[in-house]
């Protein structure tokens, strides 16, 4: 019995500081590859405490090389966008402008009931209400409903990240790649130096990889 109470108390500890490495993460944002790593840990943790006659080192080992390893692709990813969308996906336009994305629900497995669900949990009673609505990676739905008035909102579509066209916007803005390369050239701005562009109001936002401070606007006309 003392040996399984140490072995509690030891692991709870060394869990602690294992997740205080893998870094601060609220559970509701757990991504598919948080939420397996946490899994197996609690599983070696589990198990070593439950086979006293085991060395402990037969957890130890094996949580330590999930900490790198976690550690690693949490590195890899930000500083690759396509690493990242590898192991992480992104996510999904589910309604568009009062419309569901039927193709793309049926693409990531979420069914209607799942959506309608949500909706009624934050207080809304239809579909038609809901400009915009995103699932995340890590599975909670992002809602932007619609003003009182069901005036289109000004929200910002990533049109450029970390040097890539993210061509899922172009098409939502019905605009073309020549498009957004012309404004490109009209701008003297090379692709890969940019760090981050949005379109908003017929405006496109650009953000140089150069600059630390501020946001380059420059409008389209």
């Amino acid at each position: 019995m003392m040996i399984s109470i140490y072995r509690t108390i030891f692991f709870y500890f060394f869990i602690v500081v294992a997740f205080r490495i893998m870094g601060k993460r609220e559970i509701g944002q757990l991504s598919i590859m948080d939420l397996i790593v946490s899994l197996m840990i609690a599983e070696l943790c589990a198990i070593s405490i439950e086979n006293i006659n085991d060395s402990m080192w037969l957890a130890i080992g094996p949580i330590i090389v999930l900490v790198i390893l976690q550690v690693s692709i949490a590195y890899f990813s930000i500083k690759s966008r396509k690493f990242r969308t590898l192991v992480g996906g992104k996510s999904s336009l589910i309604i568009n402008k009062g419309i569901i994305n039927y193709k793309e629900m049926i693409k990531q497995r979420y069914c209607l009931d799942d959506l309608l669900l949500e909706l009624r949990q934050n207080q809304i009673k239809s579909i038609e209400d809901v400009e915009y609505a995103y699932l995340e990676t890590n599975g909670k739905l992002s809602i932007f409903k619609y003003n009182c008035l069901k005036i289109a909102s000004s929200y910002p579509s990533p049109l450029v990240v970390d040097g890539r066209i993210q061509y899922d916007t172009l098409k939502i803005i019905n605009r073309t790649e020549q498009w957004l390369k012309e404004f490109l050239i009209k701008q003297e701005v090379e692709l890969r130096d940019v760090f981050y562009a949005f379109y908003k109001n017929r405006k496109i936002y650009l953000i140089k990889q150069s600059e630390t401070v501020g946001i380059g606007v420059s409008k389209w006309v």
